[in-house]
């Protein structure tokens, strides 16, 4: 069983940047499919970025050119480098791997990000 852990997190202002990670533990995600997804309160989940096993990435629009996926397949550990920051980018995301018939089996427990404008 693939245990996530998001990390990175925090308060920044509209503008700047953070970088979150997601560690994997109790397995390999190196074969995966990963990605992040978000949500704002009052809203629905929604894709943010993934990156496949090769390094193939896709990205939802309203963050393309600000926001950067990466992974470490010999850390097991994937990163979403986010930069301009928007009041809009506020919400809790989550790390996601193991995408399986349709679906993404495996979730980490979510970490904050709060742009102030």
């Amino acid at each position: 069983q693939v245990q996530l852990v998001e990390s990175g997190g925090g308060l920044v202002q509209a503008g700047g940047s953070l970088r979150l990670s997601c560690a994997a533990s109790g397995g390999t995600s190196s074969g995966y499919n990963m990605a992040w997804f978000r949500q704002a309160p009052g809203k629905a989940r929604e894709f943010v970025a993934g990156i496949n096993w090769s390094g193939s990435t896709d990205y939802t629009d309203s963050v393309k050119g600000r926001f950067t996926i990466s992974r470490d397949n010999d850390k097991n550990t994937v990163a979403l480098q986010m930069n301009s920051l928007k009041s809009e980018d506020t919400a809790v995301y989550y790390c996601a791997g193991g995408w399986t018939s349709g679906v993404f089996l495996y979730w980490g427990q979510g970490t904050q990000v709060t742009v102030s404008s």
